[in-house]
């Protein structure tokens, strides 16, 4: 079975332009088509293991970067969908982000330190399971740094494709201030209710 494109209904966004959306959009296209061409090419390379390990070994390796970018790319457009909308101070994700960084505020202060890190990647927060914790992470490209085992819950795409055709590189603290008044928290909500 393949994967399939995912659409969004992402209005007009503040300072993120739709003509960069347009883009964006297109690149996730990708990753879903790079993502099922691999694994067809892993079904067909199969089937002589032993003559194509090499090259089936290279496959797997991409597949996590194709796989793990389609993946991000539909939390991050799904951020989106609706038009802004407040956190509810009474909510689950609310609460459990006071239980972790004693407020919103400190956690967010926090998340976008980490959305301004150097380089390319993304701001991602997770939803840890097995110790029942909200976690930030920085993840430099989707196969390197992916907290295992963990829900995402919220990310943020700090690659530059995402911004600077908009904020140019100088505008990378605006786009992630952009980025926060952009969110329909209710979207983010279910992320961490549904985990």
């Amino acid at each position: 079975m393949k994967f399939e494109e995912a659409r969004f209904n992402i209005p007009p966004l503040k300072g993120i332009s739709a003509k960069n959306i347009e883009e964006h959009l297109k690149l996730y296209a990708g990753y879903v088509k790079h993502a099922n061409l691999i694994l067809e090419k892993i079904e067909e390379m199969a089937k002589d293991s032993e003559k194509n390990a090499y090259a089936l070994g290279e496959l797997q390796r991409r597949f996590g970067f194709e796989f793990n970018g389609m993946v991000n790319h539909k939390y991050y457009f799904q951020s989106f969908e609706g038009g802004p909308q407040p956190l509810l101070p009474d909510g689950h994700l609310a609460k459990a982000v006071a239980k972790e960084w004693e407020s919103f505020d400190g956690w967010l202060n926090r998340f976008k330190a980490i959305a301004l890190t150097r380089g390319i990647g993304w701001a991602i927060l997770y939803y840890d399971p097995l110790t029942k914790r909200l976690l930030n992470a920085w993840v430099d490209e989707q196969h390197l740094g992916q907290l295992n085992g963990c829900k995402t819950i919220l990310a943020l795409d700090m690659w530059e494709h995402s911004y600077v055709a908009d904020y140019q590189p100088s505008g990378k603290k605006q786009y992630v201030e952009d980025f926060f008044a952009n969110i329909n928290w209710k979207n983010i909500e279910r992320n961490f209710t549904d985990r």
